[in-house]
């Protein structure tokens, strides 16, 4: 009989300013270079604009600001590691958030994981912050940021 191989899932430690946040390999759909957003008039400061992306216009947040941090300056390891909307009530259903430098493939298992006791606002972008080794990643809360970007942007769900 042999031992059965823990389960593992294959994710992404993406880089913020003074932060790093991990997510599931799928819940990415692409890395870009940074191109300065356009602006939208009177949003709040964590939503930084929209830019062309695929023939469409992709929103861009701060996740930094939109957890109620300062923002990062943009230099030449930014980013915007492009999110697959998971409600899919954004139309097209992406958005982006800027990091600084790329995304970090690594390989989790309950073996290597556990739950940091910090707490965090139950209605913001955070779910968490695990213990992964010699890290402290958050998991962010797409579904929050989507609801925070629709409120911006005043998208309509799919019909």
């Amino acid at each position: 009989m042999t031992d059965a191989a823990p389960e593992e899932l294959y994710s992404l430690l993406v880089p913020l300013r003074e932060a790093r946040l991990i997510v599931p390999r799928a819940c990415v759909a692409e890395v870009v270079g940074y191109t300065a957003p356009q602006q939208l008039a009177d949003a709040p400061a964590w939503f930084m604009g929209t830019l062309a992306w695929n023939g469409r216009q992709l929103p861009v947040i701060s996740f930094e600001v939109a957890a109620g941090q300062s923002p990062p300056e943009s230099g030449g390891r930014t980013r915007v590691v492009v999110f697959h909307a998971p409600g899919g009530q954004l139309q097209p259903p992406y958005f982006g958030i800027l990091t600084q430098g790329f995304p970090q493939l690594v390989r989790v298992n309950a073996g290597v994981l556990t739950a940091d006791p910090e707490p965090f606002p139950e209605d913001g972008p955070v779910i968490c912050r695990i213990r992964m080794l010699n890290e402290t990643p958050m998991i962010p809360d797409l579904e929050c940021l989507e609801r925070m970007i629709l409120s911006v942007t005043s998208a309509t769900p799919e019909p």
